[in-house]
């Protein structure tokens, strides 16, 4: 049997982990290192910041997590958003295709092409969902919804003020307790916030 090479003639490596934290990966962080960590979604309501549901996993890319969270949306709420702004590496063309098709308009940037082309413009083989999105995010209005995007980063800033670094706890559950602990602190204090203000 042949061993599966990669372009640059080396065997590919199994994704590593953590020796304390099996379920966790390594990843490459904000600051440009690479340490164990998960990867924390958060859906937001985008003027209110209130968080509105959350998934932890331990994928290095969030690229094609836009499904799983509006349909866990869904199934905490009984519906879908009519309009979805989310993180340009967030999207997929198959999850804007699948949201298209529940009647959710999907607000995101597309990502550079690498060989320098326009992200607005047809390329062969959209949908009409992916159609509809690169038209939308093209036009003026469409950069003027997706501006209030920017908004919900004050929760991930607000966590960071709290002190939420680094967790301190392992495996994926305990890291999803400990998220949700600071979902809810937000949410108390936003709602204690906005009936005050």
């Amino acid at each position: 049997a042949r061993e599966e090479k990669r372009g640059n003639g080396k065997k590919p490596k199994e994704p590593r982990a953590s020796s304390t934290d099996a379920q966790a990966r390594v990843m490459k962080m904000a600051d440009g290192g690479f340490r164990p960590g998960y990867n924390v979604q958060v859906a937001s309501t985008a003027g209110e910041q209130f968080v509105a549901g959350l998934a932890v996993t331990n994928a290095g890319s969030v690229r094609g997590l836009m499904r799983p969270m509006l349909e866990r949306l869904r199934a905490l709420s009984g519906h879908l958003p009519r309009h979805y702004l989310a993180d340009g590496g967030f999207c997929s063309a198959d999850d804007i295709e699948w949201a298209h098709g529940e009647g959710v308009e999907v607000f995101c940037p597309p990502t550079q092409s690498k060989h320098g082309t326009d992200p607005f413009l047809p390329r062969h083989g959209d949908g009409p969902g992916v159609s509809a999105w690169r038209a939308r995010m093209a036009s003026e209005a469409g950069k003027a919804q997706y501006k209030p995007r920017s908004i919900c980063e004050c929760i991930h800033a607000r966590w960071r003020n709290w002190n939420l670094r680094q967790l301190t706890v392992r495996g994926i559950e305990k890291v999803r307790a400990v998220v949700l602990c600071y979902a809810l602190t937000n949410n108390i204090l936003q709602g204690h916030r906005l009936a005050n203000g």
